[in-house]
């Protein structure tokens, strides 16, 4: 059975709560084992001394360590994501830096591309700087032979331990080869350099982009944008290979940034409606763009697959994506002024930061959500004052249209 179908009971057993159709929310820090010899065991699989028998669930111990509403919900993600495993963390940004952390140690090498959320940016920038950590950007346009040649001639080639992307790039839409960078991990440990390569996949998936079957070792959500969709809770999802998995579980029960009861039973039903909710924000985003291409303000428009974003950013999109999602950025003639117009008009769409929910927002990344990034960096990004992002709900199309229409004037 496909994913969807399989969202709503996978991994729950009705027997195991009365027979509520739905797992109830196990609002518990600690567990009742049978016995000594239980607990012994259990612990023993926590911390690796043993290995779990196949036909055994995992035992519960401490809802640090686990919690059945976040284990029914890591099995799902699991399944839709077609990992090994995945793990959930209290926001998506526990997640990505749990994933830094544990890969990477003082003077160690991080590639990530540029650019990526702001939030990202600012925790590669100025913490795991400060923690010794040597960091190379590059954009959409470097190759990873480019990237090499640098790292070689720098003479740290035999340092990088992680290459981090995030594609599509937030704010715009700029695809970066999951499969390039994946050949290069292999190159890299083919020279016995241990790297890992994670993907924010954040814009895309798990529908509209599989980022493990190009390579990918990690995956990596915002699990508060579409996963959820529903603007009600902070959440964050690492999915990928049993190997990689373990360092990164390792790292969050020592961090202690897993996700509670709560808000893993809130994403437990979030993802039983996805593959409906984007299919309706991504049909909306694309009528969208064909009125904004048409719109005489709008000098551009940023979204995965039209001919304006380049030959090469087309050729990756038609390897690597299934769709060209539900995000869409436009420039807009007059720069700040005019966007900042056009925003304090809109009715029906909301001024807000975050994406992905079921309500469409817009917000002015250049100052707000990448205010931290260097102006120069911005700019050089094609990430510009005259831009205005825009993330697609699962309203009337034709309604979404109307309100930019009279906020556009």
């Amino acid at each position: 059975m496909k994913p969807e179908s399989l969202m709503m009971t996978h991994g729950y057993n009705p027997e195991w709560s009365e027979g509520a159709i739905k797992a109830p929310i196990f609002q518990t820090s600690t567990f009742v084992f049978k016995n000594a010899e239980e607990g012994k065991r259990f612990f023993a699989i926590a911390y690796g001394k043993m290995e779990k028998p196949l036909e055994e669930p995992m035992g519960l111990i401490y809802s640090r360590i686990n919690n059945p509403n976040m284990q029914i919900l890591e099995e799902r993600m699991a399944l839709y994501e077609g990992s090994d495993d995945a793990a959930i963390f209290e926001s998506g940004m526990s997640g990505i830096s749990t994933v830094m952390l544990s890969f990477l140690r003082p003077g160690d090498v991080l590639v990530f591309s540029n650019p990526t959320y702001g939030g990202t940016h600012h925790f590669i920038q100025h913490v795991l700087t400060d923690f010794g950590i040597k960091v190379y950007p590059f954009s959409s346009s470097v190759h990873p032979a480019d990237i090499r040649k640098k790292l070689e001639s720098d003479g740290v080639l035999d340092r990088v331990r992680l290459l981090y992307l995030e594609t599509p790039a937030n704010p715009t839409n700029e695809l970066i080869d999951i499969q390039a960078w994946a050949d290069f991990r292999d190159q890299l440990k083919s020279e016995n350099i241990n790297a890992k390569l994670a993907v924010d996949n954040t814009y895309m998936g798990p529908i509209w982009q599989k980022p493990l079957e190009f390579g990918a070792d990690l995956v990596c959500y915002s699990a508060t944008k579409f996963l959820n969709g529903h603007s009600d809770l902070i959440a964050g999802v690492v999915c990928g290979d049993k190997e990689s998995m373990v360092a990164v579980k390792t790292m969050r029960t020592f961090i202690g940034n897993m996700a509670g009861p709560h808000t893993s039973w809130l994403l437990t039903r979030s993802i039983e409606t996805l593959k409906l909710r984007m299919d309706r924000q991504g049909e909306n985003a694309q009528k969208i763009v064909d009125w904004l291409l048409n719109h005489p303000k709008v000098t551009r428009v940023y979204f995965p697959g039209l001919e304006s974003q380049g030959v090469e950013q087309v050729e990756i999109y038609k390897k690597q994506c299934l769709a060209p999602g539900a995000m869409v950025s436009f420039d807009v003639a007059g720069g700040e002024k005019t966007a900042f117009a056009i925003l304090n008009k809109l009715k029906l769409i909301k001024l807000a930061v975050s994406l992905g929910s079921n309500e469409s927002l817009a917000q002015h990344p250049y100052s707000m959500t990448h205010a931290d990034v260097p102006d120069d960096v911005k700019e050089s990004l094609n990430l510009t004052d005259a831009m205005i992002r825009l993330s697609v709900g699962i309203e009337d199309a034709e309604d979404i249209i109307s309100d930019l229409a009279q906020a556009m004037g």
